[in-house]
């Protein structure tokens, strides 16, 4: 029995009235279907009444906004939200431990004074223009590495699908590395050349993989890995032939680091996210279409092409800021998405939850390097290639 499609229907709708259309009515049916859809099209949803005015209505736990004419629809999950939120107040007293944590110690009372323009002396020199901004940087880096490692992962459908991993930010590192000892620039040319290199690889990538339309998500994990590989070399050869005081500066900035990072090296990043968030947001209702497959997806109306060369784009500007700001910094893109999935036990795509979470594990991180054993402070990006070293593991023992 075929179903008709309303007027005003949601990429999740039309999904589901893709895979009704030829269907048994009954439980045979949703025994079909249920192996078919992914967890986000699962069960009921919440919709807004016709004409984008009316309150949403409650149903099988998930959301659905419309904007006023329909042309914009947002879904979302009541347990991935929770999470975030509950991330998003965790990122609280991880803030206060940076803040606090340094030569100089500081009551929390210190702080507040001058985060409200109360205080004086060098507690308010520290804290504006040396703890806040590293602060900032990690929270803003890891919410871009986050982002962008979703995205990847959505695109691929691949786990493993992370800047880090498929050659991106090596190809950042690259350019920061050329910058560093070929030309001995300063800071900001060092950041701007890192975010056109990840672009230029990222673009030599894409050309090899998603012009091939059906299976590209595996290509792109393949060809970013021998990328990435290629990179990797590239940036040893150059640091062996490079003098010692420019492989020592080049080796500090590839070790990944959020020491003496100020407002100038904070503040593109800030905006990068500030600006690209919300567009993958409005996006995530057709990246979770990915889960489908090629075939379906397109079937139902999905613009694959566009879809993946926008979604893709994003991801490799955040990462490439984030990298730009921070340094190669591993682990966070890989790990936050694939966490959020686990602990919203929803199996579904989450760009805030991600964000959250990527915040989240550098800021902590970042506090953790400060306060190892014997005094052995470490740089940020030696305690997340730990994590993600033990992360990884996990992760292929499962079989996932």
């Amino acid at each position: 029995m075929a179903h008709p499609i309303p007027a005003h229907s949601t990429p999740a709708d039309l999904a589901d009235q893709e895979f009704r259309r030829d269907t048994p009515v009954g439980p045979a049916r949703h025994a079909d279907t249920a192996h078919v859809l992914p967890d986000s099209l699962k069960g009921g949803g919440v919709e807004a009444g016709q004409g984008g005015g009316a309150e949403p209505r409650h149903s099988g736990g998930a959301v659905v906004w419309r904007s006023r004419g329909e042309r914009v629809s947002l879904r979302w999950h009541l347990r991935p939200a929770i999470v975030a939120g509950v991330l998003i107040v965790l990122l609280l007293p991880l803030g206060v431990g940076v803040l606090t944590t340094g030569s100089m110690p500081l009551a929390p009372a210190d702080i507040w004074a001058a985060l409200i323009g109360q205080g004086e002396g060098p507690a308010v020199r520290v804290i504006e223009g040396i703890r806040m901004p590293r602060l900032v940087a990690g929270v803003v880096v890891g919410a871009a590495l986050g982002v962008s490692g979703a995205v990847f992962q959505a695109v691929s459908r691949n786990p493993l699908g992370s800047p880090d991993i498929i050659g991106f930010v090596s190809g950042s590192a690259t350019g920061a590395i050329v910058a560093i000892i070929v030309f001995d620039a300063p800071a900001r040319i060092v950041a701007a050349s890192a975010v056109v290199a990840g672009l230029v690889v990222a673009l030599v990538v894409g050309a090899l993989t998603l012009r091939h339309g059906s299976g590209a998500g595996y290509r792109l994990v393949l060809v970013g890995i021998g990328a990435g590989a290629f990179l990797g070399a590239v940036n040893d050869l150059l640091l062996t032939r490079s003098q010692r005081d420019e492989a020592v500066g080049a080796q500090q900035w590839l070790v990944g680091t959020l020491n003496a990072r100020g407002w100038e090296e904070v503040l593109p990043t800030l905006v990068a996210v500030v600006v690209l968030l919300p567009i993958l947001v409005v996006l995530r209702s057709r990246l979770v279409m990915l889960d489908l497959g090629d075939d379906a997806a397109r079937q139902i109306g999905v613009p694959l092409g566009s879809l993946r060369v926008t979604s893709i784009a994003i991801a490799v500007v955040l990462a490439a800021f984030a990298t730009a700001t921070a340094g190669p910094i591993s682990f966070v893109a890989l790990a936050a998405p694939q966490l959020v999935m686990r602990v919203g036990r929803s199996g579904t795509l989450s760009i805030v939850g991600s964000a959250a979470m990527g915040a989240v594990l550098l800021v902590a991180s970042d506090l953790v390097s400060q306060h190892l054993p014997l005094a052995l402070a470490a740089p940020v990006g030696i305690v997340t290639a730990m994590l993600g070293g033990v992360y990884l593991l996990w992760l292929l023992s499962r079989g996932r």
